[in-house]
């Protein structure tokens, strides 16, 4: 049945979908954002030599504008908007608002004991006078988080730490330039007292000022990263001494007596507590993932609307007449309102974190691969879905526009240079969905898995039901293979090794899980009738592209048969149709303001619009 014609905007359902994708937010806030966005905005022709500069104004200019940044980690909501806004006008902006803020003053708010005795590192970095960073990654092994090799020693005669990379294998990467004025960076490393390793802990340390590195500091020449142009090298410590009070200790402390104390008690515990504020990240990283693919998707529509083929069988025919442009662009669209459903959840996990203090936010689950799932299952799941979808969805929709898509001037390589660089970077998406595959095992069979489910692939309760049996019956078939193993006396790496690849497929299911939950979740409270069947039918067709795009996996599985697969594509045209009418529903609400995301891409006549970027030389007349 089709749907009744969209309402004008301004309606109830426009207003609705506007408070679902943007979240609680005052709409003075989104102004100020928006008023700090369109200073310095991100250039046509990336310039390296302004770079260094440019950025720093930019968060200058969000200081500005914005309360301070104490007060947006302690809100979620904004902080997450701040970051999607900030993404959408230039991602690598939001690489130094991740590193600056939700990471280096993240770790000072939540791990820091006594603000006050920062107040003056505070003051500095929220005003955006004194660069922030986040050095944890080693560059010499892999996995080094759970192996962290950099030293602080305790001093028990000047109370100081001295901070000490031993060899070369314990260099720390991060994103600071030798000469790019004061910077401080959250370091973190292990702290040995009386020659006893306590743990890892963070340190702030001060790197640079405006003469280059301080004395003790050691930071390479400039390492270039296309997909996210920043200024990154490497560092490494020379017995430089950080004082007491730059220990972000936590509950731990050292006594007068100098005897080290820790109310957690186990070094494992104490480093999912170090690492929690990766909860902030993974809470609002989805939030970012979600914009960029609801603005990458409005800019595929409106140049396959207004651009016209050739092609023999309809010359003159616009792309969007074209099933396989529907189902990228309306699939992208399904995909972001996806997305948009599970950043939302993660924002909401985020805001529960922010109570706990044991370190435990992971359920205690063991560290194996990495210790990103032991800090937090569900937001570590949520950090690589997040990615992972972003980078498919920015890569399918420049493909879909042809060579516009690839120019930098429409944004759209940048969108898929920063979540196709994030998959690796945050905790690597591969090694958390290996650690959700083999924690996934552990857990007791979901009873409602085994109900059968819709047999209608075109109903929103579809995919949420058959993504769920799916996911049981993987988490079987590898839960078998790990005992089978087990029984035979195998070692955990000869047992585990020749299943990562099931583990990983398991934890990426699981993932797709948690956001069809939350799909289902969201239409269950939309209130407004006509945007519930919008809703309802783009929720649909995200399920229906998901299944043909797991096919493979499906199908070995047994979870479908051959037969529940061979209607998918005409149940994906027939959602198509039904959406068409309602695309200007779905375009106003998803796209961002021309202020702040205006590319050619997004004109109304997009070959003007290039040409209007462009200086032309004319050659003298023959």
């Amino acid at each position: 049945m089709p749907l009744p014609a969209t309402p004008p905007a301004g309606s109830a359902a426009l207003a609705e979908l506007e408070d679902l994708l943007h979240g609680p937010c005052d709409p003075g806030f989104l102004s100020a954002l928006s008023r700090a966005l369109t200073s310095d905005q991100m250039p046509a022709r990336p310039d390296l030599a302004d770079r260094g500069d440019r950025l720093p104004r930019r968060m200058q200019s969000l200081a500005r504008e914005l309360p301070p940044v104490r007060e947006l980690l302690a809100d979620p909501a904004l902080m997450a908007t701040v970051l999607a806004w900030v993404t959408i006008a230039e991602p690598a902006l939001s690489m130094t608002v991740i590193g600056q803020n939700l990471l280096c003053l993240g770790s000072m708010m939540r791990l820091s004991p006594d603000h006050e005795a920062l107040k003056a590192q505070f003051d500095a970095l929220e005003s955006g006078q004194v660069r922030g960073c986040y050095l944890v990654t080693e560059v010499g092994q892999s996995n080094s988080h759970l192996a962290t090799r950099t030293q602080a020693e305790f001093d028990p005669q000047t109370r100081e730490f001295v901070l000490q990379t031993p060899d070369p294998v314990a260099t720390k990467f991060t994103n600071v330039a030798a000469g790019g004025g004061p910077a401080s960076g959250v370091v973190v490393a292990r702290l040995v007292v009386g020659g006893v390793d306590c743990g890892v802990f963070s340190f702030l340390v001060d790197l640079t000022d405006d003469n280059g590195p301080l004395p003790g500091i050691r930071i390479s020449t400039g390492l270039e990263v296309s997909t996210l142009p920043l200024d990154y090298a490497q560092v490494r410590f020379d017995r430089y001494r950080v004082p007491y009070a730059r220990w972000l200790r936590d509950s731990a402390q050292i006594t007068d007596e100098g005897a080290f104390e820790d109310p957690l008690g186990s070094a494992d515990l104490r480093l999912q507590r170090t690492l929690c504020i990766g909860q902030g990240l993974w809470g609002a990283l989805p939030a970012a993932a979600a914009a960029v693919c609801r603005q990458s998707a409005v800019l595929s529509l409106r140049y396959a609307r207004q651009r016209r083929t050739q092609g023999r069988l309809a010359p003159g025919t616009p792309l969007l007449d074209y099933r396989t442009q529907q189902h990228a662009v309306l699939g992208g669209l399904a995909e972001a309102f996806a997305l948009t459903c599970s950043a939302d959840r993660a924002r909401v996990l985020w805001e529960e974190s922010l109570s706990t203090t044991d370190g435990a936010a992971g359920g205690g689950s063991p560290m194996t691969f990495s210790p990103w799932t032991a800090v937090s299952r569900p937001l570590s799941a949520y950090k690589a879905l997040a990615v992972r979808t972003a980078a498919r969805v920015t890569a399918d929709c420049q493909r879909h526009c042809g060579f516009p898509g690839h120019l930098d001037v429409n944004r759209l390589s940048a969108y898929h240079g920063f979540f196709q660089s994030f998959d690796a970077a945050g905790g690597d998406s591969q090694l958390i969905l290996y650690d959700l595959g083999r924690t996934r095992t552990d857990d007791a069979d979901d009873e409602s898995a085994g109900t059968p489910y819709p047999s209608n692939p075109a109903e929103p309760t579809w995919w949420p039901a058959v993504i769920r049996v799916h996911e049981q019956r993987l988490a079987e078939r590898l839960r078998g293979l790990r005992d089978g193993g087990a029984e035979t006396g195998t070692s955990a790496f000869q047992a585990w090794n020749p299943l990562l690849g099931r583990a990983g497929e398991l934890g990426e299911t699981c993932a797709m899980r948690l956001a069809a939950d939350d799909v289902a979740r969201t239409l269950a409270a939309v209130r407004d009738p006509h945007l519930r069947t919008v809703l309802d039918r783009l929720a649909s067709l995200h399920g229906v592209m998901t299944a043909r795009r797991w096919a493979g996996s499906l199908l070995t599985a047994e979870t479908l048969r051959a037969s529940d697969l061979a209607g998918l594509s005409q149940i994906a045209d027939a959602l198509c149709d039904e959406l068409l009418p309602h695309l200007p529903l779905l375009e106003e609400a998803f796209s961002y303001p021309a202020e702040v995301a205006g590319v050619p891409l997004a004109a109304a006549d997009y070959n003007q619009a290039l040409v209007d970027t462009l200086e032309w030389h004319h050659g003298e007349a023959a």
